[in-house]
């Protein structure tokens, strides 16, 4: 691992300014140069691969993602896991519904032709039908340093929309759609003992992990078609009834663009940001949604956790026919989702604007591993979303606010979790691919939310905006793992709270990432008695109780462990006199009792009476109250059942 940074570091230090202030090793770049025919609903490509070996390591092949092959037919990896479903949409079954992309012609510059060299591989199911990934071996090594340039002609079919791409009419999103350089990881990075190619196959529930790099990228298609990509557009030129749009878009790991003559273009913007809204015309009146919710998620970002880099944000709502395409995010452009005349306090738009937004920080600019650690993507930005939500919209009426009815974000996710019966099937920390069903949300979005909003608790804003401005400022650009993260934890929380308080953090989170046990804490009783004075013989002389003589009451509180996640726990007990204590155990044993002997009875104790453990499971059990005496009435209420059963049996036997 230490070659290895070394070697990147002057990697940086040596192009950094021939890099035009590079923001990352660019070390993925594409020329692409690409048509579109509405018609048959293919895309015929050239594309330059430029890729420079920033290893330390001598290779001897390629490996690419072939993502759009996964709609290709019933028997690819991600049709036989989905089933053919996707967030609520099915997949058809005509000639139109299928999808591909074929390689054409492969060769290195001036040099090897590798079209008849390319194998299609699956090193994460052994799927020999499936055709999302490929290795093209080389006759010539790349060594370290080395730049090599890769020619590809490519044709790609895009499907009927499903799970993020394809057409509904005249609308395209084109995602997933070209040929794409997996990530060649060494020795050491992300754990890995050997160095090796990070290329898995298309699944149903994983997304994406690349390179950073430029891209420029021209498109033809027909002159009255309105296009949204990723990037900045540079050029836009008419020649007879097609047109070609140009853009380029620098540190980037992916490209995607829209396509439609129906869109209405609406202009705005946040500092130097150029905000673009491709809208649907009978969305027009929700413009502002769009556009105000994202505004909202760029500052919140930029105070939060860093600057926004880039110099656009492209915004699309898709038809309702392409609704699968919606909730989608890429770099510096997002899908969102509307429909007409949605109520303003049902916030899906904003909800859906501000979450794809906070993408571009955490898959795009952190650039985790989507396959393999997804809620470090997923459930950092679910996160990031809650805390934006329930600021901008109010804390209990963030999500909804209708008649009464209000549920706020983080409520939701915490829901999401807490009553989910899946909740102990995994842990978040699992590649994506091998979650059970029903289980991929809750550990990769709801759960992180929720134990990261329990950090935040836990930490209180101060440090906690500590740990994610330095998570950022030292992981951006640079594909963070889960260590990664837990290391600037603990390095914030024992510089400001000191190591007994960062290990007991840390001990939290490791649980939370890397286990499965549920948290549930429980006030299990509350008691008091009154003591008397000494009475009777005692060391052979006679006790009397004094007259005057205060009452002394024992009180007993016992808390239990219910879950199996360990925590320290606070409790706060109330004694009828109006005095308050807090008392703190480790929740290491399975209960504990605390007693006290004075002249006020305790009346209720209230576990995490502040509200900063949001993983416990199960509130209702957090809080007891000692009710007044009714002994009273339970010696007539047992003298009455007792007749009335008596009753009953006479009345049975007699009939």
């Amino acid at each position: 691992m230490t070659k290895y940074l070394f070697i990147v570091l002057l990697f940086v230090t040596v192009n950094l300014k021939a890099q035009n202030k590079a923001l990352s090793l660019r070390n993925a770049n594409y020329d692409m140069d690409v048509r579109l025919n509405p018609e048959t609903k293919i895309i015929t490509g050239k594309m330059k691969l430029k890729w420079i070996n920033i290893s330390p390591d001598t290779l001897s092949e390629l490996q690419f993602h072939l993502y759009l092959n996964a709609f290709k037919n019933s028997e690819s990896t991600f049709m036989k896991e989905s089933g053919g479903r996707f967030r609520g949409d099915r997949a058809g079954n005509d000639d139109l519904s299928w999808g591909y992309v074929n390689i054409q012609s492969m060769k290195i510059q001036d040099g090897e032709n590798l079209t008849n060299k390319i194998q299609f591989i699956s090193p994460d199911d052994g799927n020999k039908n499936d055709q999302t990934a490929i290795r093209v071996p080389l006759k010539d090594s790349i060594f370290p340093g080395d730049t090599i340039n890769i020619l590809i002609n490519f044709e790609s079919k895009l499907p009927k929309i499903f799970a993020r791409t394809g057409f509904a009419g005249n609308y395209f999103l084109v995602g997933q759609w070209f040929p794409k350089i997996a990530v060649y990881e060494p020795a050491g990075m992300r754990a890995r003992k050997t160095g090796g190619w990070n290329c898995h196959q298309f699944h149903a529930h994983s997304e994406f992990y690349a390179d950073f790099g430029v891209y420029h990228v021209k498109i033809t298609l027909p002159k009255d078609y309105i296009v949204g990509a990723t990037g900045k557009q540079l050029s836009e030129t008419v020649e007879g009834d097609l047109k070609t749009v140009k853009y380029r878009a620098k540190d980037v790991i992916d490209f995607a663009w829209t396509a439609s003559p129906r869109f209405k273009v609406v202009m705005d913007k946040w500092n130097d940001v150029q905000i673009k809204l491709l809208i649907q015309p009978e969305h027009e009146d929700l413009a502002d949604r769009h556009i105000e919710s994202a505004k909202a998620a760029l500052e919140y970002f930029d105070k939060h956790l860093g600057p926004y880099p880039f110099s656009t944000l492209t915004i699309v709502d898709p038809p309702v026919t392409g609704g699968g395409s919606g909730g989608m995010e890429y770099p510096t452009f997002i899908t969102a989702g509307s429909f007409a005349k949605i109520p303003a306090g049902m916030r899906m738009i904003e909800m859906v604007t501000i979450h794809e937004f906070g993408h571009q920080y955490f898959m795009g600019m952190l650039a985790t591993n989507e396959f393999e650690e997804a809620w470090m993507d997923e459930g950092m930005n679910s996160y990031f979303e809650t805390r934006i939500m329930d600021e901008t919209y109010g804390e209990k009426t963030s999500f909804i606010d209708i008649a009464g009815f209000r549920v706020g974000d983080l409520e939701m996710q915490r829901n999401g979790y807490v009553y989910n019966v899946n909740r102990k099937l995994a842990e978040s920390y699992r590649y994506a691919w091998h979650y059970q069903q029903g289980a991929y949300s809750t550990m990769s979005y709801n759960k992180p939310a929720t134990f990261l909003n329990t950090l935040h608790r836990l930490v209180g804003d101060e440090i906690n905006d500590e740990i994610w401005k330095t998570y950022y400022k030292t992981w951006q650009f640079a594909h963070p793992s889960t260590p990664d993260f837990l290391k600037i934890v603990n390095e914030v929380v024992t510089e400001r709270k000191g190591l007994d308080f960062a290990a007991d953090i840390n001990d939290f989170l490791v649980q939370a990432i890397y286990g499965s046990d549920i948290c549930d804490y429980k006030v299990a009783r509350v008691s008091s008695r009154w003591i008397n004075d000494p009475q009777g013989i005692l060391d052979g002389l006679q006790i009397k109780q004094k007259a005057d003589s205060a009452k002394i009451y024992e009180s007993r509180v016992v808390i239990k462990r219910e879950g199996e996640m360990i925590m320290p726990v606070e409790i706060l007990i109330r004694f009828n006199n109006g005095k308050e204590i807090t008392k703190y155990w480790d929740g290491k044993s399975r209960s504990t009792e605390f007693k006290f002997r004075s002249a006020a009875r305790v009346v209720s104790a209230k576990i995490d009476p502040d509200n900063k453990n949001l993983m416990d499971v199960n509130l209702a059990n957090n809080s007891y109250v000692v009710r007044p005496d009714d002994k009273p009435a339970w010696k007539y209420a047992v003298k009455f059942l007792f007749w009335l059963q008596n009753i009953i049996q006479s009345v049975v036997w007699f009939v």
